[in-house]
């Protein structure tokens, strides 16, 4: 995951690299505002077994300390099945650490019940939802951008918007949309400068 700001925007990013300190990169927490505005903390999660000792270090942070009240989204791979976030799975399998994440934190699901991810497995195929959207400001938008594996990934592109104050909207009446499939070379050598 990396974060793109355009000149001029009046927005900051800060990589808070404090609040994922071992979790290697299954966890990159930013901090984006308006200069003089209120945060809100964008989480990316993976969360994935490590390979060599069988650990999830997603699970090892203090979420509530990477939580923060007032603005926080949780977005990601977190591989785990429930039947809160996709109500045609029958068993739940690793869902229970996140479940009690949501609860303990107020968090809104803002996933709409489609797969997410699409697998084959030894002459099995199936769906489920795995990469899950998740905030405790309320979800105005949370949708699938396409669902023919347009990146060449098993997983779906989301596409989310949180909602904000309405004192805070009366400051932000530009909003910069990024259209990265329309992204020609010369615009990622440019973005790379900025």
């Amino acid at each position: 995951m990396w974060t793109a700001i355009p000149r001029g925007s009046g927005l900051v990013v800060d990589e808070r690299t404090d609040l994922s300190r071992g979790a290697n990169e299954d966890v990159i927490a930013n901090d984006v505002r308006m200069r003089g505005e209120r945060i809100t903390r964008i989480v990316n999660v993976y969360d994935q077994k490590n390979t060599h000792s069988g650990e999830r270090p997603a699970r090892k942070l203090n979420w509530q300390r990477v939580i923060r009240q007032g603005g926080t989204v949780l977005a990601g791979d977190f591989t785990a099945h429930s039947k809160r976030w996709d109500p045609r799975w029958q068993v739940q399998q690793d869902a229970s650490f996140w479940e009690d994440v949501i609860d303990e934190n107020g968090l809104q699901i803002g996933n709409d019940g489609r797969p997410t991810d699409h697998w084959t497995r030894e002459d099995q195929e199936g769906k489920s939802v795995i990469d899950l959207t998740l905030a405790n400001r309320p979800i105005v938008k949370c949708t699938i951008v396409a669902d023919d594996h347009a990146t060449g990934s098993d997983h779906e592109v989301i596409e989310w918007n949180v909602g904000v104050h309405t004192e805070e909207q009366a400051d932000h009446d530009r909003v910069v949309r990024w259209d990265l499939a329309a992204m020609t070379e010369k615009d990622v050598e440019g973005a790379e400068k900025l």
